[in-house]
């Protein structure tokens, strides 16, 4: 059996078990794609659909689920949205509009969302990334006079809630750092994410271009690829040996082993195997280590709005949440001692 898909071909495994594949080009509408990959009958289907023939959603009647998401995936909104936005969403939409395009939209109501989340509540992030991308489209609908009330609003996530991507200890961070050594890629990759608390889409993309001088210190210039944000981070001395410890031949800091930048995708699997490699737990990953680095600023007792400076978030809630955790054991700490000085002194 072939293991690489045909062009322009995607597929996944529906909650049921079923392998699904679809074929989509840019610009194009979304085009299902029967039996398996190959086969006599997919390669028709896929010849028909690679020549022009009528898409299931250009066959569909006006008002269907699936029309509605081709519209929203073709939609300036859409197009507007950060790339791994973007990736994100059209994964979970046209999984949507291949399992329930067929129905129209006007018939949805909030019984059926809420059945349809708690069928993904296995996997919380896939049940809270289902719903969030579900609330976006029903808004859009709603925008565009598809339908006149949102059946997702009061919908709550039936998975609870979730801490979010795990934050990497003290110990996680030194068990990475004894198993890769400096001068390694795997290394220059955890210092990147650990000292400037970016996201694996801006760490990919950084390079010597970014870099430059000021009187206080080298600076890295970033330009957040989810939010815009322009920021000028400190280069942290941990990070400054790093880099000078790898070869300065190509602009971009991190390369794969062909010499090419990664992709986010990419990036995330490789560093999954680099954590694998060092003996680290399952659930640590590259974006645990944004939320280490806001954790030790924390620590370090700076303020949210010092904390935001840095990693360019623009809500600062989630911050918050970091620096009243440090708080607290900085003043249980304070609390204790007094309590051994005034024991002491009663003595």
């Amino acid at each position: 059996m072939r293991w690489k898909l045909p062009k322009y071909v995607n597929g996944y495994t529906d909650r049921n078990g079923t392998p699904r594949f679809y074929l989509r080009r840019r610009g194009q509408r979304l085009v299902p794609l029967p039996g398996s990959p190959w086969s006599e009958e997919f390669q028709r289907a896929y010849q028909e659909a690679m020549s022009g023939a009528p898409s299931v959603v250009e066959r569909s009647k006006p008002g269907t689920l699936a029309a509605l998401v081709d519209q929203y995936l073709n939609s300036g909104k859409f197009r507007h949205l950060a790339a791994e936005t973007q990736r994100t969403r059209r994964n979970i939409l046209l999984r949507f509009a291949m399992e329930h395009g067929s129905k129209r939209a006007a018939t949805l109501r909030r019984e059926h969302i809420i059945a349809l989340v708690n069928g993904k509540s296995v996997k919380r992030f896939a049940a809270r990334n289902f719903l969030k991308t579900l609330r976006v489209l029903m808004a859009f609908a709603v925008e565009n006079g598809a339908l006149r009330e949102n059946p997702t609003a009061g919908v709550k996530n039936l998975s609870g809630k979730t801490e979010g991507y795990a934050t990497w200890s003290e110990e996680h961070i030194a068990t990475f750092r004894a198993h890769h050594s400096v001068g390694s890629r795997q290394r220059l990759a955890l210092e990147l994410l650990l000292c400037t608390a970016q996201r694996r889409s801006d760490i990919v993309k950084m390079g010597r271009q970014h870099l430059r001088k000021s009187k206080e210190g080298a600076l890295i210039d970033v330009r957040q690829q989810k939010t815009g944000t322009s920021l000028a981070i400190p280069v942290h001395p941990e990070l400054q040996e790093a880099l000078d410890a790898m070869a300065s031949d190509n602009l971009t800091f991190l390369t794969t082993h062909q010499g090419r930048g990664f992709s986010s995708a990419g990036f995330t699997n490789w560093f999954r195997d680099a954590c694998n490699a060092a003996g680290l737990p399952k659930g640590l990953s590259a974006h645990g280590l944004r939320k280490a680095a806001c954790r030790r600023l924390a620590e370090a007792g700076c303020s949210a709005n010092v904390i935001a400076s840095i990693s360019g978030h623009k809500s600062l809630d989630e911050i918050e949440l970091y620096t009243r955790a440090a708080d607290q054991v900085r003043m249980a700490h304070q609390g204790m001692a007094a309590l051994i000085r005034q024991n002491a002194n009663a003595k």
